[in-house]
């Protein structure tokens, strides 16, 4: 029987950090969990895509641009019965493996994210990532940089990720609904790059504000503009 995952990681320009991503794969790779990954650039310009390569992962190419684009295009392709949706600059910590084969064969019917940690040694860092946790918990919206574990049916009767510029994360798991969606122990260790150049209480508040604009109706294509 083939093994049931297949990784689907949307990049673009991210060579500094696909290492580490890649590199924590390793622990599906030894237990046969992985049947691919699959990496879906969008035209980058450094070395993403020759690491990629020469880690064995399968390089493809987004017809357009836009990370909802990307995933699209790699689920598309994707041949698990089981699809997990990672971010590049996400590293997963080493029981990540042992914690989705029980999902798998325990919560079949549910979709799942990892616990948020992110690869910073400043306090505030704990905070901003028990918030997301608890949103996680008690709203069921994770943020995409915690990953995405979804069974091929499941992301079927949805209709998979929705083509648009932004939020697409909160629209997939609005589309699952808390019910159906479980916070994984294992963590995604996500790149704090973006909080260390912003500041950390200005960028937290800043997608908080993105994301209460999209829930209360706001288009996705104009809160894109204000996403950097």
């Amino acid at each position: 029987m083939p093994a049931p995952l297949s990784i689907i990681i949307p990049a673009l320009n991210t060579a500094t950090d696909l290492p580490l991503c890649l590199s924590s794969l390793l622990p599906g790779l030894e237990t046969g969990l992985i049947r691919e990954v699959i990496l879906v650039d969008a035209g980058s310009t450094d070395e993403t895509k020759q690491i990629a390569e020469d880690c064995g992962a399968t390089v493809l190419t987004s017809p357009e641009p836009g990370r909802a684009k990307q995933l699209i295009h790699g689920a598309a392709n994707a041949r698990g019965d089981w699809l997990l949706f990672l971010h590049a600059d996400t590293a997963l910590s080493r029981d990540w493996a042992e914690r989705v084969s029980a999902h798998i064969t325990e919560r079949p019917d549910k979709a799942a994210a990892f616990t948020l940690a992110y690869r910073s040694d400043a306090t505030i860092a704990k905070t901003v990532a028990r918030r997301a946790n608890w949103r996680t918990r008690t709203l069921g919206l994770p943020y995409g940089d915690q990953g995405l574990l979804i069974s091929r049916q499941l992301y079927d009767e949805i209709g998979g990720y929705p083509d648009i510029q932004l939020m697409e994360d909160v629209k997939i798991v609005q589309a699952i609904g808390k019910r159906r969606l479980c916070l994984l122990s294992a963590e995604a260790r996500t790149s704090a790059a973006k909080y260390e150049r912003d500041g950390w209480r200005r960028r937290s508040w800043h997608n908080t504000w993105l994301l209460t604009r999209y829930l209360l109706g706001a288009d996705p294509e104009k809160l894109a503009k204000s996403y950097t």
